[in-house]
C-alpha cells in the first residue's frame, strides 16, 4: 500500500507541476517610480488599464511587480539593481528613475515616461531612432512653455514680472529658460530666474520671491514640485502670487493653474511600447514619442483665495475646473 501510494504521488506530480508552470504568466514587467508606496500610483493604474486594453489579463499573461522610490536617490539605485538582477522582460521607469536604469543595464528593454529632454540625459541617441534599450515618451514640450506665460497673461493683464522656477540639473532646463525668455519677451514682459534643485533649494527660492518684485511664478514642472505642490499652494495664497506649472496634479492641489501634458492619457500609451517589445521589436528601433493631447486644469478655489477672477475665455478652453 506504501508503494501504490508513492506511485500515486509520483504520477500526479508528474501530472500537476505543467499545469502549474503552465499557470505562470509568460511576461513579466517590472514598474519602477521615484515616489509612491503602498497605496499604488493612479499612473501605474493606467499602464494596467492599457495592458488590459491591448489583451493583456494580469496574473495569465502578464505580471507586474511594482517598486517605489519613496523620494530617495539611494534607493531608486538599489531598487534599479535589484530589477535588472531578477531580469524581466520589460522595464517601465517613471521620471529620473530612467537615468538610474541606463547606468544599471544596457540590455534589458526600458520603456520610460520622462519629463525632460531624453536626448541630452543621454537615455537614447535621437528622438526618431533611440539606439539603445530606452525608448518611451518624453513630457518635454516646449511650445507648452510659451502657452504658460500667455495664460499667466491672460488672467492677469496687468502682470509686468514673472518668477520662474527652475532646476538647472533637469535635461531640458535650459531650452525651457530660451523658450521662456522668448515667449516673456514677444509680451513685454520680464522674468527673473530662482533655482531649486530640491526641497531646501525650493523653500529658499519661494523666500526670494517674495522679496522680489514678482507678480505671478512659473514652476518647470520636475518631481520636487510636483511633490511639494500644496505647499506650494498654501505660499501662494499667504503671498498673493498666483502659481502655474506643467501636470494636473500642481492644480489638483491648490495652484490656480496648470497646462501641460495629460499624464494618466501617456502613462496607459506606455503601454503600446511594452507590447510592441513584448512582440519582438527593440526599443532601439521604437522612436520616443512626444504628448498627445494636452490639457488645461484651472482651479476656481485658488483663485478666490488669490482675489482673482478668471475670465470666461479661460475658463472655456479648461478641460478641468475645480470647484
Amino acid at each position: 500500500m506504501v508503494r501504490g501510494g508513492l506511485a500515486l504521488v509520483f504520477a500526479l506530480g508528474i501530472v500537476v507541476a505543467p499545469l502549474l508552470a503552465s499557470a505562470q504568466p509568460r511576461f513579466r514587467v517590472s514598474w519602477l517610480s521615484p515616489t509612491g508606496g503602498a497605496d499604488g500610483s493612479p499612473f501605474l493604474d493606467e499602464l494596467r488599464s492599457g495592458l488590459r486594453e491591448l489583451g493583456y489579463v494580469e496574473g495569465r499573461d502578464i505580471q507586474v511587480q511594482a517598486y517605489w522610490g519613496e523620494n530617495s536617490a539611494e534607493r531608486i539605485e538599489k531598487l534599479a539593481a535589484e530589477i535588472v538582477a531578477a531580469a524581466p522582460h520589460v522595464i517601465v521607469a517613471q521620471g529620473a528613475t530612467a537615468v538610474a536604469l541606463r547606468r544599471t543595464s544596457t540590455t534589458i528593454p526600458v520603456v520610460f515616461g520622462f519629463s525632460g529632454d531624453p536626448v541630452e540625459a543621454g537615455l537614447v541617441d535621437s528622438l526618431a531612432r533611440p539606439g539603445r534599450n530606452l525608448t518611451g515618451i518624453t513630457f518635454l514640450a516646449l511650445e507648452l512653455v510659451g502657452k504658460r506665460i500667455e495664460l499667466i497673461k491672460e488672467v492677469l493683464p496687468g502682470v509686468k514680472r514673472i518668477a520662474v522656477v527652475a532646476n538647472p540639473q533637469h535635461a531640458g532646463d535650459q531650452a525651457e529658460r530660451r523658450a521662456s525668455q522668448a515667449a516673456a519677451t514677444a509680451l513685454g514682459l520680464s522674468l527673473e530666474y530662482f533655482e531649486a534643485r530640491n526641497p531646501a533649494q525650493l523653500t529658499d527660492a519661494l523666500a526670494a520671491i517674495e522679496r522680489s518684485p514678482s507678480q505671478a511664478v512659473i514652476l518647470f514642472p520636475v518631481q520636487t514640485v510636483i511633490n511639494n505642490r500644496e505647499r506650494i499652494a498654501a505660499w501662494a495664497i499667504r503671498n498673493r502670487v498666483p502659481a502655474i506649472s506643467g501636470w494636473a496634479q500642481f492644480a489638483e492641489g491648490g495652484n490656480l493653474m496648470s497646462y501641460g501634458p495629460n499624464l494618466r492619457e501617456s502613462c496607459r500609451r506606455l503601454a503600446v511600447y511594452v507590447d510592441k517589445i513584448l512582440k519582438g521589436a527593440r526599443p532601439a528601433d521604437i522612436p520616443v514619442e512626444l504628448p498627445t493631447r494636452v490639457e488645461l486644469v484651472v482651479n476656481l478655489r485658488a483663485a478666490r483665495a488669490l482675489g482673482i477672477t478668471v475670465p470666461p475665455t479661460v475658463l472655456l478652453r479648461a478641460d478641468q475646473v475645480l470647484e
